[in-house]
């Protein structure tokens, strides 16, 4: 039986499976710059309305509806994603992403830790 080969994943380790060890999944709030990277904002839909204020240049993708959207994403350019507070949110979209191919990471601590960390906001 011959063996089919397993395409690479994007960071080349040819990984058989769907999260790379080798893709970086979180950004530091710190370290952040929204002006490097591709920015969305996947908090839920309800929280995403609650709050009067976005990332700079982000644009909000509502992630219960991921299927509908993810095919849309460069896969050459790096993804930032946000939530909240960077918890299971942003980790399944991560996940998701990756697993589709984008370089996607996402904000540690989430919206909240970058305020924290003196990140600009703006009014949505």
């Amino acid at each position: 039986m011959e063996t089919k080969p397993q395409p690479l994943k994007r960071c080349g380790c040819a990984s058989p499976t769907e999260k790379c060890p080798d893709a970086p999944r979180t950004v530091k709030a710190t370290e952040f710059n929204p002006d490097t990277v591709l920015v969305f904002d996947v908090r839920r839909e309800a929280d995403f309305a609650a709050s009067a204020e976005i990332i700079p240049g982000a644009m909000w993708k509502n992630p219960e509806k991921i299927d509908i959207w993810v095919n849309a994403l460069p896969r050459t350019l790096d993804v930032v994603i946000y939530c909240v507070r960077g918890g299971g949110v942003s980790n399944s979209v991560v996940d998701r992403l990756q697993a589709e191919g984008v370089k996607a990471r996402f904000i540690e601590g989430g919206i909240e830790a970058y305020k924290a960390a003196g990140g600009k906001v703006m009014a949505k």
